[in-house]
Parts: structure tokens; C-alpha cells; sequence
């Protein structure tokens, strides 16, 4: 296949959003609530032509409903993108549905309880005070090229075992992945096969080399029938570890930064009593959900009354859910001290989020150490906030100024 044939012709923009919505927008990067809502208000669930046909639920049950049947919708494919090709590299379990699902979920679940991370949080605050020391004399930075970004990627990388130094490259793979992917088959492809190729070699190291790593534990461990793990099944659950567990807790420790950066009040209600951390972080992770999945329709069913035939995908927005007034009142604002807060910032269903306890301790780490460091911050009004495009949304640009205004 040419370079060309594989890259997607642009999208048209959106001019009917409720019958021809595209996630891929640049009004949707930039900002997706308005859109959300006027989405809900006309039916529970909406269909575009584009992507080959794609469904997409806007209330919290809808998006309940479809997490939790997987007799009709299948987690084969969990991003939506303009080709659907029968080769796929699973990413088990992500990837899985049952009965192969539960076993390949047990075998990742030990090393990400919350007495793991226990033990892990200190390396992450001395990553996220290494990070700083960078840039804190400076007066200012782009808190997501030189903090935000970094954080996830070294955390993961010291679990696997393999050199902080390479994330950059995880960084090139995830964008090839997640964002050029959706309209470029080249791009997703060279980064699942270079991806696959390093991880294969320190597979290979290790059946020689043993080591107390997360790589090491996965070789281990055994599937459902008592046997090992293929190399292959290895290589999956590994590409999922760096896709799900970096673009994910580096947008929402972005967004957590974008917002009280913005809000003077909840950024001072913060260091004034950091008691609130933990509810904060959950009403932030709500608020500013960055995972968007999909699901492969199978058989033909409903879901809030409305039809879904198989052919089309369905974009599972838990953002979207996240913000439904039905659920959560005063879904559009950040309440820091939100009691009730049943949020699906980590997914709903069999798939629910392995990395939950993972990414809850990041983010609480980095937004702790910054505020520590950095009481004061808001943007840089002379800066441009960007956004991620497609299946995970986070600020790519986010340039900061420390200090009170002058």
C-alpha cells in the first residue's frame, strides 16, 4: 500500500452535529461540551455517517447500558477511525471480551493495587520535583511539554523496568496511535510495529535475564487454563500498559492544571486545605474525563429506546456521560468538594480501568507537588492552550506563568 492510499481524505467540517457528528473536529478538540449538550437534548443516541457508520450514546445510561452488554457490543475495536481492517493487534484485555477477558484482566490487576502504589508514590514525587527543578527559576513554562507529559511516561517505564530515557518514544507511538491514526493506517501501523519491536527484545532479554519487573511478572504469569502466556498475549497487555496508562493520566493531570489556572479560588481553596484532594481529584477526573472508548455494534438491539444495527461502531463517551445533568447536578461546573460523585472517568463495566489506583495517585502527586512549588500560576495570555484530537483529550500546549500578576 502507497503512502497516500493509507491517509485518509480531511473531513468536511460538521454543519448538522446531531446527525453528522465527527469527534475529529477542531470545534470538538477545542471544546466538546457545548456539543455534548445540544447532543443529549436530542436523543439519547445519535449516528454519523462518517467512520463507516458510528453511533454514539450522550447520557450517562445510555453509555451504562452499552458498557455493560457485551453480548451486542463487542471491545474488538476501541477506537473509532475511518478504516476498519480485519488485521488487528489485540491488547489483551482491553482488546477482549468474554470469557477471555476476565483471565487476561486477573493477570495485570496485582500489580496496580493500591498498597503497589503505595510503594511506587515516592518515586513519582521525586520524578514530579526532578521535573520542576527544570523549570521553577525560569518564571514560567509549558507545564504539558515540560511536566505533565513527563510524569506518566517515567512512572510506567520504572514499573516495566526499562530506561526512563526512552519515553520519548513511547510519546512518538502514543501520538502515532491515538491521534494520526484515526486517519492515517501508515502512521498506526509504524508505531504499533516499532513498539512491538521494543518491547519483543526485552522480552527476549528477560527469558535469560530474569528481573522483579512488570515485564518479568506478565512472563509469569498464566492464563485461565494454568498455562504461560504467549509472547504475543505479552506484547499486548504491554502496548496496552503504555497506551492506556500514559495519554490518559497526562491529560487529566493537563486538564486538572488547565482548570486551576484558570479558577484562582479552587487553586487557593486547594492550598488552603489540601484535605480536599482526594474529592477534588474525583470531581477533576469528572469534570475533565480525558477517555473517549468504542465498541463494535454485533447484533442488532436498543439501548434508551433507540435502534443500533450492526456495520456501525459506537464512540463511548464517559466525558460525555461525566457531564449529565440527570446524574450530576451541576454537571457544567467544577465542584471541588462534590460529595456524591459516581463518576466514569475509568470506564464502566468488565473493562473498567486496571490503572485506576495508578492514575488517582499520579495526579494527586502532581497536582500536590506542583501546588507545593507553585501556589501561584495562570496562563500565559502571549501562550496558545492546544488540545489532543480524537480518542484521548488533554492540553498538548499548556504555557504557564508563575507568581501573582504584577
Amino acid at each position: 500500500m502507497s503512502d497516500t492510499a493509507s491517509v485518509m481524505p480531511e473531513h468536511p467540517p460538521v454543519l448538522d452535529w446531531i446527525h453528522d457528528f465527527d469527534h475529529t473536529d477542531p470545534r470538538w478538540t477545542e471544546n466538546p461540551y457545548p456539543i455534548w449538550e445540544e447532543l443529549r437534548k436530542a436523543s439519547p443516541v445519535v449516528h454519523t455517517e462518517r467512520f463507516l457508520g458510528c453511533y454514539m450514546p450522550t447520557t450517562y445510561q445510555a453509555v451504562r447500558e452499552i458498557a455493560h452488554d457485551t453480548e451486542h457490543f463487542s471491545s474488538r475495536r476501541v477506537i473509532v477511525r475511518d478504516v476498519r481492517p480485519e488485521t488487528m493487534n489485540p491488547a489483551p484485555p482491553i482488546t477482549s471480551d468474554p470469557p477471555v477477558h476476565k483471565p487476561a484482566k486477573q493477570v495485570l490487576l496485582p500489580p496496580f493495587t493500591p498498597d503497589a502504589m503505595k510503594k511506587l508514590e515516592p518515586r513519582v514525587r521525586a520524578i514530579c520535583n526532578e521535573l520542576i527543578d527544570e523549570f521553577i527559576a525560569d518564571g514560567k513554562c509549558d507545564a504539558a511539554a515540560r511536566y505533565t507529559k513527563h510524569i506518566p511516561v517515567r512512572a510506567i517505564a520504572h514499573m516495566l523496568g526499562i530506561p526512563e530515557k526512552d519515553g520519548e518514544l513511547f510519546i512518538e507511538w502514543i501520538h502515532g496511535i491515538l491521534e494520526l491514526g484515526i486517519k492515517d493506517d501508515n502512521a498506526l501501523m509504524a508505531a504499533v510495529h516499532e513498539m512491538s519491536a521494543y518491547f519483543a527484545g526485552h522480552i527476549e532479554y528477560r527469558k535469560t535475564h530474569p528481573t522483579d519487573d512488570l515485564i518479568s511478572t506478565l512472563m509469569k504469569a498464566t492464563d485461565g487454563n494454568g498455562q504461560p502466556l504467549s509472547d504475543q498475549h505479552v506484547l499486548g497487555s504491554l502496548r496496552l500498559l503504555l497506551i492506556a496508562g500514559i495519554d490518559t493520566t497526562w491529560s487529566a493531570i493537563g486538564s486538572s492544571l488547565w482548570h486551576l489556572a484558570r479558577t484562582p479560588a479552587d487553586r487557593k481553596r486547594l492550598v488552603a486545605e489540601p484535605e480536599l484532594m482526594p474529592s477534588a481529584v474525583e470531581e477533576l477526573l469528572r469534570a475533565y474525563s480525558p477517555v473517549t472508548m468504542a465498541r463494535e455494534v454485533m447484533k442488532e438491539t436498543t439501548i434508551s429506546g433507540c435502534p443500533v444495527k450492526p456495520g456501525n461502531m459506537v464512540l463511548l463517551s464517559f466525558p460525555a456521560a461525566n457531564r449529565d445533568p440527570a446524574v450530576f447536578p451541576d454537571a457544567d461546573k467544577v465542584v471541588i468538594d462534590r460529595k456524591e460523585n459516581r463518576h466514569a472517568a475509568f470506564g464502566l463495566g468488565i473493562h473498567r480501568c486496571v490503572g485506576s489506583n495508578l492514575a488517582r495517585m499520579e495526579m494527586t502527586v502532581a497536582i500536590e507537588e506542583w501546588l507545593k512549588r507553585i501556589p501561584d500560576f495562570r496562563l500565559d495570555p502571549a501562550g496558545q492552550v492546544t488540545w489532543s484530537e480524537g480518542t484521548v483529550r488533554g492540553p498538548r500546549q499548556l504555557p504557564m506563568l508563575f507568581g501573582k500578576p504584577s
